[in-house]
């Protein structure tokens, strides 16, 4: 994998480039073409150009032949590469695809188009599509000045080639504001590919500066990146708990029994990208955080994640995020407040996404332990006749 950083002009770079960083290259002058629309950034003409450039980039050249994919994406956009690759090798590279995803917001989606895959959630474009798109975007592009940004352009002239968008819901535009952690917690079935509007939303993980807290988010990654943020629910039986896992982010409690067709629904701890909408303005499902507070989860961020070599599994470890008091509820089971941290084991599954298998959920089992204040939790595939079901032995 090998990356091209496009400048709309020369910096002065002082010596400083470390070998390990991709090479800079400058845009050509974009004048000639127009942009008309009301109080944008013709910058989305350069940008949406950059995918044509790259092909005259390696036109001709050793390296062109082992092209198989041009990805793109904004520079606040995180990519989790081996994620990525595991999506990309599902699709035939010598095919026409246009590979990404739409906004979160419903309103985004309806000013732009569903059918476009939006640049700050990044995509992927088959090297044969590439070269076809180079052959004609110039003059496509010259028949949407009106258009505001350089995904709107690229779309265009997708539809002109007559591709489709491939949907990949891994792709995140993330046109919110406020917490990531309900949809986060209850990341849809798939591998997490990017992340955008990091600067916007707050940092993932609380009472950390942004960078410092994606650096925590890359540990778990680190050792088990198809499984990054994917969630799973399981019961403590004995307290009346329910409990969802969302592996190498957060682990959640919550008193009382909730179904897994409720858990899989993101709580709404952000707010849609046009403030004033409301709760129908995203372009998913999502559910309320509890009006009581008796019932509102016990969240538990990542501390840390470890290989355990000798079991061939990994160990992570999650904290209690106190962002709120602890009511005393008159109610006829235990309090999950009692818990400070919880200790999540799982082995690695880096094929689980392999394209002979269909996508489901890890399963995951409360373990007894004798350390107070602490649960433990075995995640991993289900076995034979094991589902998501509260039993009473």
């Amino acid at each position: 994998m090998k990356g091209v950083v496009w400048l709309d002009k020369h910096i002065d770079q002082n010596g400083t480039v470390s070998a390990g960083l991709p090479p800079i290259r400058i845009s050509s002058d974009t004048a000639r073409f127009k942009y008309k629309y009301p109080k944008g950034n013709r910058s989305a003409i350069r940008l949406t150009r950059i995918v044509s450039e790259t092909v005259r980039l390696l036109n001709g050249t050793e390296s062109e032949k082992n092209v198989r994919w041009i990805v793109m994406g904004d520079d606040d956009t995180v990519f989790f590469p081996d994620n990525l690759v595991r999506v990309l090798r599902k699709y035939d590279h010598s095919q026409f695809y246009y590979i990404g995803s739409s906004s979160e917001s419903h309103i985004q989606n309806l000013k732009f188009s569903y059918g476009m895959a939006y640049g700050g959630g990044g995509f992927a474009i088959s090297y044969p599509l590439a070269k076809a798109l180079e052959k004609m975007q110039d003059r496509c592009i010259q028949r949407y000045p009106e258009l505001y940004g350089s995904d709107d352009r690229i779309h265009a002239c997708m539809a002109e080639l007559g591709v489709p968008l491939t949907r990949e819901v891994g792709f995140h535009q993330f046109d919110l504001f406020g917490k990531l952690l309900g949809l986060l917690s209850a990341h849809p079935l798939a591998p997490i590919v990017s992340m955008h509007h990091l600067d916007i939303v707050d940092p993932v993980f609380p009472n950390m500066g942004r960078v410092n807290a994606m650096r925590r988010f890359m540990v778990p990654a680190e050792l088990d990146s198809a499984s990054l943020t994917q969630q799973s629910i399981c019961y403590d039986t004995a307290h009346r708990w329910t409990v969802s896992v969302s592996w190498g982010y957060t682990v959640q409690i919550t008193r009382g029994v909730l179904s897994a067709r409720e858990m899989v629904i993101p709580t709404r701890t952000f707010i849609d990208w046009y403030k004033r909408a409301d709760d129908k303005s995203y372009a998913f499902n999502t559910r309320p955080f509890s009006k009581s507070a008796c019932q509102r989860p016990r969240v538990y961020y990542l501390s840390n994640a470890l290989p355990d070599s000798a079991l061939h599994r990994t160990a992570s470890e999650y904290v209690r995020w106190y962002d709120m008091w602890d009511p005393e509820c008159d109610w006829d089971m235990s309090d999950p407040s009692l818990i400070d941290r919880v200790i999540v084991y799982k082995k690695p599954d880096p094929d689980r996404w392999d394209k002979n298998k269909a996508p489901r959920r890890d399963c995951c089992r409360v373990l007894p332990t004798k350390r107070n204040g602490t649960m433990v939790i075995d995640v991993g595939a289900c076995k034979d006749d094991e589902f998501i079901e509260f039993s009473v032995k």
